[in-house]
């Protein structure tokens, strides 16, 4: 515009023997705040517009544990039906490690543009605010909860070798054998840990902790001896115990699972805990309103899937999904909840 302007009044010569400057000014500043109206007016009909057509390319969802965890799990079951609601394929990517923590800190640090999203669980989601030092995300501010996802039981599993077939038989071997036995985990500040910590507190004894990138793993670990027990969801160790290679102790829930009527839960073994192993799904923080509304309806929508349901309940997994902002709230109670037990044992990251 300013060239044509320019080479307009060239073409007329001199401005004071053609129009007064004042009245080119002013035409000018009225051309570019009509320029400037109109662009504002069509920017959000534009933006409206870029997030109606989403999803226009596939979407990643970030998992935190490896194949074959209950994340993975969870994961692969509810993508498959929302990819069909999104009309968009959905692709999982498996980056374990740090406990969960740098999927979920991938999730925190991509574009909040409703393309790379995650299932995170109670750890990197809540717990590990409080102990790690140098968390490098922060999962109140830096993430957007889309919908709560399962709930899930650990339940307590020995090695068949350990000779204890109850709570309390195993409570009088540590507690007679300090330091002597370990226990595999999924990472710092997941409810496998924390279920062991409560035990090590009524036994008074120490056991060692060991983690690993994910529950196949931890299982397995116990199978070659390297460890001696492990409190997981019920999917990662049911199937061991049906070989008869393990043993179900207790159960980490307020009641008991309608799947295992005959294991009773940590309370009625003696020890003071109930916690749920659970599973969400979240996007960086940012991400545009109405996307965040899409993905809500996609996966709320698959969870409800009578179809979908019963894959999940087979698995020991109940859903209950709900709104982002309900999914915000059960973080911070989650923190409350957990966050004193954390303190009094003086877990912290190594």
């Amino acid at each position: 515009m300013r060239t044509n302007i320019l080479r307009a009044d060239r073409a007329r010569g001199p401005l004071s023997q053609g129009r007064p400057a004042v009245n080119v000014r002013r035409h000018l500043l009225k051309a570019i705040s009509a320029a400037s109206v109109a662009a504002l007016a069509a920017a959000p009909w534009t933006a409206a517009l870029a997030q109606g057509d989403y999803p226009s390319k596939t979407i990643r969802l970030l998992v935190p544990f490896g194949a074959g965890s209950t994340p993975d799990a969870f994961a692969r079951v509810v993508s498959e039906h929302a990819a069909k609601t999104l009309g968009q394929s959905i692709v999982i990517e498996n980056r374990a490690g740090a406990g969960g923590n740098i999927a979920t800190n991938l999730v925190a640090k991509a574009p909040p543009d409703g393309y790379t999203i995650g299932v995170s669980i109670t750890g990197p989601l809540v717990n590990n605010t409080l102990i790690y030092d140098n968390l490098p995300y922060d999962p109140f501010k830096d993430l957007q909860p889309i919908t709560f996802g399962v709930h899930q039981g650990n339940v307590l599993a020995v090695s068949s070798s350990l000779g204890v077939n109850n709570m309390k038989e195993l409570m009088d071997l540590l507690r007679k054998n300090p330091g002597k036995y370990n226990y595999a985990s999924v990472g710092v500040g997941t409810l496998s840990q924390l279920s062991m910590e409560a035990i090590k507190s009524l036994t008074n004894s120490y056991v060692v902790q060991v983690p690993y990138a994910s529950s196949p793993a931890a299982v397995m670990s116990v199978l070659q001896g390297d460890t001696h027990m492990v409190s997981l969801a019920p999917l990662a160790v049911m199937p061991q115990v049906q070989a008869g290679k393990m043993k179900v102790l207790a159960v980490s829930t307020a009641r008991r699972l309608p799947q295992l009527p005959d294991v009773p839960t940590f309370r009625e073994s003696g020890v003071a805990l109930d916690g749920s192993a659970w599973i969400g799904i979240i996007a960086p923080a940012g991400t545009p309103p109405t996307v965040v509304a899409r993905l809500n309806q996609a996966f709320v929508g698959a969870m409800r899937d009578p179809a979908v349901l019963a894959k999940l309940r087979a698995q020991y997994m109940e859903p209950e999904p709900g709104t982002p902002e309900q999914f915000a709230a059960y973080m911070r109670q989650e923190r409350a909840k957990w966050g004193p037990v954390i303190k009094r044992a003086g877990i912290k990251a190594e």
